[in-house]
Parts: structure tokens; C-alpha cells; sequence
């Protein structure tokens, strides 16, 4: 099954790579950390690891490394002695850990080969591997089964989309998901659907969900300056993760509001930095008033009412949330299940979302139970409409 896998992988690698390449040279995305993703070993990696005890955490982006601060920030006061290395797959999330980690080590985590994640472990010589949520990677697995390093999924789960695939193939993902020592998962269903796929039920565990346990941080800069720079009095509409026409949707919208509430002010906040650019220039092209963020934090000036700040920075949507009069989450628009709404619903301000939220279903129920997302606003957003009455409403 290995060699079927590491061959179909190789091949989807090969066939793929014209695409890869040409969205390099046209958008730059996943240019960075390529060398990385090939196996190659940062220098400061090697040496952060020499002689010390190590837990090796896995990341994918910005959502798992958030959910990981806490732990990482109990393993290390539990075990102050252990260097906590981190790996992400994106960008933004190596930029993340550098920011709130700066003591650990961070580094892409490598294409899923045998000899590139053999290697890796024989570099880091970890104690323990912690994967987030649903990284299960089965080169990875049976490597660290083979060099006796225990593996935890934490903040288990397994997504609406992803069952019928796992359940499918349950007969080849036992034997796999077996070498795993322990899954913590984020809720009872979340446990029982991985004790469906074929995880032996004595190494499941629910712990909950560690997203609960975020905390909001303090203003960043950038954040600070525009709490002093945004209109006194003006509504502010946070529009966080958006992704591919979800904007255009956003400013159509936008119009009504602004027809409405003249001094309403929009944030927004896109979900991949490769997009920055791309979503300036549909603002610019609609008419607004743009601001960008990373300008503004060069050079502060007073933010008009009626403008639209595109917040092109890494790190400071989180707090972010917290200048907003209702907010936002994107990737709910369109089909792509959604962002999570804690980020924003920490920050004690009203949230709206798309109806395509099944990523974070549970959290969205358990919200709409509370009436932290209200039935009558989540309604009017599956329509893909913000109304004017939300930003006058908050």
C-alpha cells in the first residue's frame, strides 16, 4: 500500500508540476518554502535542535498554529527543558509561529516521501510528534512507527466532506491509523467517526476543541494605530478570510450599506497573502476608497469615512476583530467550508457567516444555540447579502 501511495504521489507531483510552476511565475504562491517542502534542512534548524530533547508539532496554517498556542504554552512550561519544534504548510503560518514563537524552531514540513520524512526525524530525534487536527500523513506515520516516535493527533476530527473518502477506504487506513499512540479529539462525534474509519477505540480520547482555548491577544500595532485613525462613531464591518468572489459579493453589498450608513467603514481581510494584490485591485476598480494596511503602517493618516482597509498584513486579523461593529468570517460564500468564528466571537462582537460553514460546524451550532450568530443574520448571509440593518442593528 506504501509503495502505491509514495508512486501516486510521485505521479500527481510530475503530472502536476507545468501548473505549480506557472502559478509560481504569475502569483508567487508556493515559491516560498519550496526547498523546505523538497527536504531541504534550514541551517538554523540543525543547529536549534543539537543535543536537546524534542517535541515535533505539526501546523498546517494561521487556524492550527492558533489552536496550538496553548499547548505549546503548556508543554513548555510542563517541560521546560524540551525544545518544541514547529512545521507548517503555508506561508502565513511560518510567519505566524516566528511572531508568537520567536524561541522555536519553524520549518515546512516536507512532501510526504519516505527518505524526506525519514530524514527529518533522524535530524530532530523527537520525543513525541503531535499532528493538529486531521494531518495524517501515512509516510510520516509508518516512519516514526519504524524509529519507535510515538505520534498524537490533537484536536482530532474529521470533516463532513472527508468521511464518505475515509469510510471508503477504511480497509487500507486501519492498519495505518493504528500506528498512531493517541487521537484527542475535538468532540463525541468527532471521536466516534474516527473510531468508524478503523482508529482502535482505546486510543481515542475526547478532549474537546483547543480553539475554545485561544486567547486574544493584545492589539498589534498596525491595530493599535488604526483604532486611533478609524472615524469616531463610524460602524466597522470585519471581513475576515475572504476568498476568491466572496470580495466581489462584499462590494456589491457594500453599496447598499454605504447608501445607508455614509460613515460605515470596511475592513477586509483576505485569506491568502498571494490575493493582496489581486483584491487592491478589484476595490480600486469598483471605486473605493482604498487603504492597505501595510501603507498605512509605514505612513498613518486619519482613515475617511466610507473607506475599505485591506488588511494585507500577516498577524493581525485576530485582533482586528476587535475594532469591528459586526463581523464577518469568509470562506462561506462559496463552497469551501467555511473559517472559524471564535476568532472573531472572542473579540465579544457580533458574527455573521455563509451557509457553507461544515469545517466548523459544531462551533457554528453550538454559536447559533447561544445566539451567538443570529438566526435572522446568518439567513440574510446565506443569501449572500449584507444588509444594511446589520451595521445599523450593532
Amino acid at each position: 500500500m506504501m509503495l502505491v501511495y509514495s508512486s501516486l504521489l510521485l505521479a500527481v507531483l510530475v503530472l502536476g508540476s507545468p501548473y505549480w510552476l506557472l502559478r509560481m511565475a504569475i502569483s508567487g504562491r508556493y515559491r516560498a518554502g519550496l526547498a523546505g517542502r523538497l527536504g531541504r534542512i534550514p541551517a538554523g534548524l540543525r543547529e536549534a535542535v543539537a543535543g536537546r530533547d524534542v517535541i515535533w508539532v505539526h501546523a498546517v496554517s494561521v487556524g492550527e498554529v492558533l489552536a496550538a498556542s496553548r499547548m505549546i504554552e503548556e508543554l513548555r512550561a510542563a517541560m521546560p527543558g524540551v525544545m518544541i519544534a514547529v512545521s507548517t504548510t503555508t506561508e502565513t503560518g511560518q510567519e505566524l509561529v516566528q511572531k508568537r514563537f520567536p524561541e522555536s524552531p519553524v520549518f515546512y514540513l516536507p512532501l510526504d516521501f519516505a527518505v524526506l520524512m525519514r530524514r527529518t526525524l533522524r535530524l530532530l530525534k523527537p520525543r513525541l510528534v503531535v499532528l493538529m487536527e486531521s494531518e495524517l500523513w501515512p509516510n510520516m506515520i509508518r516512519q516514526c512507527s519504524e524509529m519507535n516516535v510515538p505520534i498524537a493527533v490533537v484536536n482530532a476530527r474529521i470533516s463532513d466532506r472527508s468521511l464518505p473518502r475515509y469510510l471508503r477506504l477504511r480497509r487500507l487506513w486501519r492498519p495505518l491509523l493504528a500506528e498512531v499512540s493517541l487521537y484527542l479529539a475535538q468532540s463525541e462525534e468527532s471521536a466516534e467517526r474516527l473510531r468508524q474509519v478503523g482508529v482502535p477505540a482505546e486510543c481515542v480520547r475526547m478532549a474537546g476543541n483547543l480553539k475554545y482555548d485561544v486567547r486574544a491577544g493584545a492589539d498589534t500595532l498596525l491595530v493599535s494605530r488604526l483604532r486611533e485613525a478609524l472615524p469616531l462613531g463610524s460602524p466597522v464591518v470585519v471581513c475576515g478570510s475572504t476568498l476568491e468572489g466572496e470580495e466581489a459579493m462584499l462590494v456589491a453589498a457594500w453599496r447598499e450599506v454605504s447608501a445607508a450608513v455614509p460613515d460605515a467603514v470596511l475592513v477586509v481581510a483576505p485569506r491568502h497573502p498571494a490575493r493582496f494584490a489581486t483584491v487592491a485591485a478589484l476595490l480600486a476598480e469598483a471605486g473605493m476608497q482604498v487603504v492597505r494596511a501595510s501603507e498605512f503602517l509605514r505612513q498613518p493618516a486619519p482613515v475617511n469615512p466610507s473607506s475599505v482597509v485591506l488588511l494585507d498584513t500577516i498577524g493581525d486579523l485576530a485582533t482586528a476583530y476587535s475594532l469591528a461593529t459586526v463581523a464577518f468570517v469568509g470562506g462561506s460564500l462559496v463552497p469551501m467550508g467555511g473559517h472559524n468564528p471564535l476568532e472573531s466571537a472572542q473579540s465579544r462582537v457580533p458574527v455573521l457567516t455563509g451557509s457553507s460553514y461544515e469545517n466548523f460546524r459544531e462551533i457554528v451550532e453550538a454559536m447559533r444555540a447561544k445566539d451567538a450568530i443570529h438566526r435572522k443574520y446568518l439567513i440574510i448571509a446565506q443569501r449572500n447579502i449584507i444588509r444594511p440593518e446589520l451595521v445599523v442593528a450593532f
